[in-house]
């Protein structure tokens, strides 16, 4: 959250040499690593994301119970995330995400297993989709705490965050069409097998990586529930993680759950069956390519929070456009500003959290993003269906991008405050533009003016 000036040299790289700069991150053979496999299975990952919705839908034809089964696989990062989160600052951040795939591994095997035999139940989605849950709250604070592990420059981790956001992305895109293709040609239990076999490539990326032990964040973590109460007294309090904390809980409850009704519009109202809705995923996820290679292409954090405003403007105007739209055509272009939009809200908050905590509370910041990000899906995805069973899809998702619009108006109010607590500690990271005198990091602290209001 630099503060901008108008007479700024232009913070985005163009040439030769900024396309250099959108995969400078790759420099770090650790991340490279983790690009590559990350990019093979998480293709697996958004096919069994798509096959899983449809194949509930298909079974249940309940709006209600896609709400259900995106509750039961959310709802345990909301519980557990805080509490993994002072485990992952005190184990093994590695050992820890090379556990988690594989434990993910199996549960996509078991779905392929259930569906391919032609014995899956609704009940048994459920159950398995709460594992995944299970695995997903040590997994993402693990995941985000060791990208800055893997990235050995500390003025690439930006531009890392931005990758990882296209990597997430490019898969978004070609993972549901491939599996609108194969649950058109075979069954949705095709898509949970390719996504099992997908996780021997991360899983391969991660056992070649060469990780420095982190002892020195984990010895300041001594028992569970101290460690708990020290993360939200560190988060919560004034500065800039809280707020910015609260606008990504605001608009994952009430704006990232339009996913739970994609069928229903791909279905119910523009009257189309599988490939409508993996291309309807696939244009959400071309667009958060778009905003992501944007992101990737920037040379500063300056900007950092009128991409954020900027950004969830983008994503709540494109849900209220696309829940008026009765066009196939107009809805798959709706989905791309959509995508855009949610991606680099997600991808610039994550940035701005990466770069102002202190790394001994890493893991718990990240879990606390977790609990934010993933955590406050399963209400909204249940808040969706509910709400998309009585009202219509169409209205819920209008109600929606409201509520997200009134979160970003009260955010945009705060922004000149949490510039004044940033841009000191972004200026002594070397991640600011101007050259200024600043006192060590330790020493920065909010004071009564700088406090939020």
């Amino acid at each position: 959250m630099v503060s901008e000036s108008t007479n700024a040299p232009d913070a985005t790289a163009s040439g030769p040499a900024g396309l250099r700069a959108i995969f400078r991150g790759l420099r770090s053979r650790n991340y490279r690593l983790f690009f590559g496999g990350q990019s093979i299975s998480l293709i697996g990952t958004w096919m069994t994301r798509t096959a899983t919705s449809w194949l509930v839908y298909r079974l249940t034809d309940s709006a209600f119970l896609l709400g259900v089964v995106g509750f039961a696989g959310q709802i345990p990062i909301f519980i557990l995330s805080p509490f993994a989160g002072v485990y992952v600052d005190r184990w093994n951040r590695h050992r820890t995400l090379v556990i988690t795939q594989v434990l993910s591994m199996l549960q996509s095997l078991a779905l392929a297993y259930l569906a391919l035999r032609g014995i899956i139940t609704v009940g048994e989605i459920i159950a398995l989709c709460a594992f995944q849950g299970i695995i997903n709250s040590f997994d993402m604070p693990a995941r985000q705490a060791l990208v800055i592990q893997m990235v050995e420059q500390r003025e690439d981790l930006g531009n890392a965050i931005a990758l990882n956001s296209s990597m997430v992305n490019v898969s978004r895109l070609i993972g549901p069409s491939l599996a609108g293709l194969l649950i058109a040609g075979w069954s949705e239990g095709v898509c949970f097998l390719f996504d099992g076999i997908s996780y021997l490539a991360v899983i391969y990326s991660l056992l070649a990586m060469s990780i420095a032990a982190d002892a020195s964040a984990r010895r300041q973590v001594r028992g569970t529930w101290e460690g708990l109460k020290e993360g939200f007294q560190y988060a919560l309090g004034p500065g800039p993680i809280r707020p910015v904390l609260l606008l990504l809980a605001t608009i994952s409850l009430m704006g990232m759950p339009y996913a739970v009704l994609v069928p229903v519009f791909a279905r119910d109202i523009l009257h189309g069956g599988p490939h409508t809705y993996g291309f309807l995923i696939a244009a959400s996820g071309l667009g958060a390519i778009v905003g992501a290679l944007y992101l990737a292409s920037r040379r500063s954090l300056r900007g950092i929070s009128r991409i954020i405003i900027a950004a969830g403007l983008l994503f709540s105007v494109g849900l209220l456009g696309f829940s008026q739209s009765r066009v196939t055509w107009l809805s798959f272009a709706l989905m791309l500003p959509i995508g855009a939009g949610m991606m680099m809200f997600i991808a610039a908050s994550n940035t701005v959290l990466q770069t102002v905590v202190d790394d001994d509370k890493r893991g718990r910041v990240m879990s606390f993003y977790a609990m934010a990000f993933q955590g406050m899906l399963p209400f909204g995805s249940l808040l969706a269906g509910g709400l998309g069973g009585r009202l219509g899809a169409p209205p819920t998702l209008a109600v929606g991008g409201v509520c997200c619009l009134i979160g970003l108006g009260i955010f945009a109010h705060r922004v000149p405050a949490l510039r004044q607590m940033v841009r000191p500690l972004y200026l002594k990271l070397g991640l600011g533009d101007a050259e200024t005198s600043v006192p060590p990091v330790a020493e920065i602290r909010p004071t009564e003016k700088d406090e939020l209001p």
